[in-house]
């Protein structure tokens, strides 16, 4: 009976114990979600509807969401975490990681001139253009070291156009490159960011896999294994769902624009913020190539004669935030993801209108010191 007294009280002890722990953390990770939460309400003024912000840390064992703000303005509709959007140039990194995987798998060379693998219509219009798809390599399509100019600089680009829902194809965007710009300089001599190289590459994902550019990442990437499962390729005419938040840009509400003008590899993916810090957890955590020597391959550093404006590797550019080593990607909408491995942490941002200020989206870095304070 004695002895029984002894283990009920055991039980007892170990009960409470067991309680008071996860009370004591159910407690912390309140705390903390309230802390993440506030960071990001305070980023709402007049001028800026929405914002969206996931954090995936391993260090500090936070995989967080939160949403603050609205999503549509016109209907005062407010925002939900889950909700996907336009995740503009942050397609680059997929992008990239792909062709990367297609490398690992033997399917192309880094070294390869991009005329081997686009069409002889594509090829010839860049010749036109006074541009050597002979020469350009998938390796400076993929540091933005062709020399290539950008197409993006029409009056096609301006919100009148835009909001005629115009339907671009790659090839007219290759023909408004070559008809709007000139080249910025000599193959692999200079950084200059160009979209146009980067539609290029999603053609490469295209014809070596011979599937749409969303299916070839899906698979290549393997994304519902890594748990992104609302990540992918918007329908070409546009998601209107009610899923997809409303972007804005200086006032001027993009949700009718159609996809077709930032769709083919320098854009063209829908996300949330959950799935981006996923991805670039995942990505860094060794769980998306199959060779870790692959991601120091995407991650070396290009040497140029000149200091260029921007540290940019393949899909991904190196920076500092808060004193600590950072790889991100931005998306002209609003979109930031960015991972810091000194912490083990990734961080993903997404306002309703593009910041303001230069550089990285302000919230990231509010959201950073918020996480090492817990």
């Amino acid at each position: 009976m004695k002895h029984t007294k002894i283990i009920l009280s055991t039980l007892l002890f170990v009960s409470i114990y067991a309680f008071l722990l996860v009370s004591c953390t159910s407690s912390k990770k309140g705390e903390s979600n309230l802390a993440l939460q506030a960071v990001i309400d305070a980023e709402i003024t007049d001028s800026m509807p929405g914002i969206l912000v996931s954090v995936h840390s391993s260090s500090k064992d936070i995989m967080w969401s939160g949403a603050s703000g609205l999503s549509d303005v016109a209907s005062n509709t407010p925002l939900s975490t889950n909700q996907t959007f336009r995740i503009a140039s942050v397609t680059k990194t997929f992008v990239a990681v792909a062709v990367l995987r297609l490398w690992e798998d033997g399917m192309l060379e880094l070294s390869d001139p991009v005329a081997k693998y686009i069409s002889v219509e594509h090829a010839s219009i860049l010749r036109e253009g006074g541009y050597s798809p002979d020469s350009i390599t998938i390796r400076h399509l993929l540091t933005h070291s062709s020399g290539m100019a950008e197409h993006t600089v029409s009056y096609k680009f301006e919100p009148e156009f835009l909001q005629t829902r115009h339907q671009w194809s790659r090839t007219e965007q290759l023909r408004d490159l070559i008809t709007f710009t000139k080249p910025v300089g000599s193959v692999g001599k200079q950084f200059s960011y160009s979209d146009t190289g980067y539609i290029l590459l999603g053609e490469v994902l295209e014809r070596v896999t011979g599937r749409t550019m969303g299916d070839a990442i899906a698979e290549l990437l393997k994304l519902k294994e890594l748990g992104i499962v609302n990540t992918y390729m918007e329908p070409f005419d546009g998601d209107f769902s009610g899923r997809r938040i409303h972007q804005y840009i200086n006032g001027i509400d993009s949700y009718c624009y159609h996809p077709s003008f930032d769709y083919f590899g320098g854009g063209g993916l829908l996300s949330t913020t959950a799935d981006l810090c996923l991805f670039y957890h995942g990505l860094f955590s060794h769980k998306v190539f199959k060779n870790k020597s692959t991601l120091d391959t995407m991650l070396a550093p290009v040497l140029y004669v000149e200091p260029q404006s921007l540290d940019y590797r393949m899909g991904i550019w190196a920076t500092e935030i808060n004193g600590m080593k950072a790889y991100t990607h931005s998306g002209f909408w609003g979109t930031q993801v960015v991972y810091i491995p000194e912490i083990e942490t990734a961080i993903a941002a997404n306002y309703s209108q593009r910041w303001t200020v230069r550089g990285i989206a302000p919230v990231v870095a509010k959201v950073l010191s918020a996480v090492e304070a817990i």
